[in-house]
Order: C-alpha cells, then structure tokens, then sequence
C-alpha cells in the first residue's frame, strides 16, 4: 500500500465518531505501527445537515448518495458501520468486487450473508475483517483465526450482549424489576428504544453464528440454533437464585460432540464461582475451551465509541501491515461447510424449575410424580410457604442432569395440573 492509506467510511454513528477520535489522537503511535498515515477520504451518511461532533482531519467528502460514495475508488478499505442486512451487503459487494479490502462491524449481515461474502472476497484475494462484529473491544476473532488456532476448541461459552448483562445484574444486585432495569439501561444509553435484538437474544444469536465459524470452520445456520431471551425472567427467580448459590446470565454457548455441534442462546443458572458469573453490568466475556489450552478466557467492553472503534482500527492496521497474507476465514482447506446441527433438545444437564400453586395438599407429590415419569431426578426441593400471595406459593426443585426434551415435556404435563396458576419457570444449570 501507498504511504497514505486512505479509508471511505459508511455510517459515522457511534462507532464511526469512535474509529474517527482514535485514528486523530493516536496518530503519530499508528504511524510508529504501521508505517503509514490512515486518513478517511469520504463518509456516506443519512443526513448531510446533521451536525456532528467530530470531523475527520482529513476533510473527507460527505456524501449521501451511494452510487456517488461506490463510484470514487480513490480509497484502499472499505469501512461498513451502516449495520442492517441489505444496503451493507451491496455496499461490501460492489466494494469486494472493485478489489477493495472490507472492514465491518456488522454481526447481523456475517450471521446471514458471511459465507456469500466470504467466498467472494476469497476469489477476489481481499481481505473481509471483523473483529468488531463480536464483542466490541475484546479481541476474540483475532484470537480465534490466530492465537487458537493450534487447538481444536470443544466448547465455547459467552456472555455476548451487555444490554442483557446490564439487565441482570441491576435485577440481582439492585433488586430491580426486569421492567426498571430494561428502563435504567435504555436511559444509560445501554439499550435501545426498541430492544427485541438484546432481550430476545438475537444480537447474541448472530454474535454466536460468527464465532462457530471461526472456531470450527462450519457454517451454522442462524435459524437452526435454540435461542430464549430474557423478556420473562422474574426477580422471584433472580432471587431463589442467590439462595442456592447461582447467578442467572444470559448465555451463548456451542459444544462440540462427536457427531456434531449443539448451540444456542437462553438464560441459565450459574454457580457463584464460575468464571462468567463474575462478569457484570454491560461488560462481555468469552470462555473458549481447546483441547491444548485449557480454558482461556476474554473479558472487556462489549460495545461503545471507543472499545468498538479500537477493533475496527485493529482491523484495518491488520489489512495495512499483512496486505500480501490475507486471513479472512483462518482456514486454508473449505471452511464453509455445513455444520451438522444437533438438537438442542437433547442436551443434558441440571435444571432449575419454579411452579406456582395452590396451596393445598397433595400438590408436591403430584409434581413429584410427573417428574419420576420422564426419569427426571429431583436433587432438592423448596417450598416456600412463607411468600404465599394471591397467585399462590412457589415450589422449587432443583434436578439432577436430565435431557431438555424430558423436561420440555413435563413441563407441558405439569402446567396441564389445575393447582398450576402460573406457566412453569424453568432455567438450564450450567456447571
């Protein structure tokens, strides 16, 4: 490359004004890494009249016309912070196919559209990057296509959405409702006006996609994976939780097995000494099992200006400082096969159930009973007599390891009971 790089930058948000604040106050340091001043030449935008809190030193061209934007090719990488599926796909496209190097952010349009963008920037010789895309400043696809890369992973498990984190933290620390926590964080700026992505776990599920990829070389498809949000987890729960030790987060998790892989995303209990039950507020962290490593874990800011700025800019020095030895996949061989989806069904593992029922004789054994039926082994039960209220009592059990299809299906015959006055709460237990 030339001794000025120059980059043209789709959407100057969040993330933009982050990756434009670096490059300007770290100038000389990026010139002591790279050899090279990195300067934005255009920015595609929204609205032109919009004031902006920073400017670009460079004095880059504004423009919200994209063919304008696609058509001047005096530019080296191709910055996508748009987000959203279809404007982003043709933008990294045309761009690919004009022999431009792309650096993105966007987990949605990897999770859907990677593989097609990835084959074409491979033929092309050109570098598609994404550290940014999961984990804000924590470095997990870096570390993944190179640091791991001697490993088979087995298992990787993630606290992958800080808006979900947030949320559950302030319910189990400030004893906050999931509606007051939901509020707080959309006020702090951690979650948006409408948050279905974060607190259905789809943000987590795209996230998720991405890092099978790059751990196993497979493509997973998003809709094949068991993904639960948060939207229903009560502090009842949050609470009996901290009485048994646990922790309640938001997880994403894949394991490896030996005829596939089983994935998902959906709230569980943690023990209080595990690793991720220590990670609060709006932070994510990242376990990765390798069969040579041991567990290795990656912990930092999930999101904002700065943390997912500084991956982007990592992206971008990579491209500068390995143009001739493009790493897009971490794969030499096909990495995009299919992977061989297992049902999630079939996972195995403790369980945490909550019913609430009538208080009236003959309950426990009932409950008891359906549970012996589908060779579900109670560890401990909890009647909690003393927090009765107009929608009965809680009854607690804690199960030994048993398949979720078991469960699934004595849930259904439990809430069938007309002493069952609420739908049965039931959490995975993550060991």
């Amino acid at each position: 490359m030339k001794e000025v790089v120059k980059i043209a930058l789709a959407g100057f948000g969040t993330v933009g004004t982050g990756l434009v604040k670096i490059l300007m106050e770290n100038k000389d340091w990026i010139k002591r890494r790279t050899g090279k001043e990195i300067i934005v030449s255009q920015i595609l935008v929204k609205n032109l009249n919009k004031p902006r809190p920073i400017i670009p030193q460079s004095e880059p061209i504004f423009t919200n016309n994209v063919d304008e934007f696609l058509q001047n090719k005096d530019w080296d990488i191709l910055v996508e912070l748009i987000g959203g599926l279809e404007l982003p796909y043709q933008i990294i496209s045309k761009a690919i196919l004009f022999g431009k190097h792309v650096v993105t952010a966007n987990k949605a349009l990897l999770a859907i559209k990677g593989k097609e963008l990835l084959q074409l920037a491979n033929a092309k010789n050109v570098g598609l990057y994404f550290e940014a895309s999961v984990g804000g400043g924590i470095p997990i696809v870096q570390t993944l296509k190179e640091s791991l890369c001697a490993n088979k992973v087995t298992s990787i498990s993630g606290i992958l959405n800080g808006t979900a984190n947030y949320i559950l933290t302030e319910m189990s620390q400030q004893g906050l409702s999931f509606d007051l926590a939901l509020k707080q964080a959309q006020e702090k700026g951690y979650a948006e006006a409408d948050p279905a992505l974060d607190i259905d776990g789809i943000d987590a599920a795209h996230k998720l996609v991405i890092l099978i990829f790059l751990a196993y070389g497979e493509i997973y498809p998003f809709e094949k994976l068991w993904i639960k949000g948060i939207k229903q987890v009560d502090l009842l729960d949050i609470n009996f939780a901290k009485e048994l030790g646990y922790i309640l987060k938001l997880i994403a998790q894949v394991q490896r097995e030996s005829n596939g892989l089983r994935a998902g995303v959906f709230p569980a209990f943690f023990p209080n000494n595990h690793i991720l039950s220590k990670v609060d507020g709006a932070f994510n962290a990242i376990l990765v099992q390798g069969n040579a490593t041991g567990p290795v874990v990656l912990c930092g800011q999930g999101a904002g200006d700065l943390p997912t700025g500084s991956s982007v800019l990592a992206d971008i020095i990579s491209l500068i400082k390995h143009n001739s030895q493009i790493n897009n996949t971490g794969f030499k061989d096909d990495p995009f096969q299919q992977a061989k989806c297992l049902d999630f069904m079939d996972w195995e593992c403790k369980h945490y159930f909550r019913f609430q029922v009538k208080d009236k004789p003959g309950v426990l054994s009932s409950l008891s009973g359906v549970m012996g039926e589908y060779n579900i082994s109670i560890a401990q039960a909890i009647q909690k007599t003393q927090t009765k209220t107009k929608q009965g009592v809680p009854i607690v059990f804690l199960s030994h390891r048993a398949k979720l299809k078991q469960v699934t299906a004595a849930i259904n015959k439990i809430n069938e009971f007309d002493f069952i006055l609420e739908p049965t709460i039931h959490y995975p237990i993550i060991e």
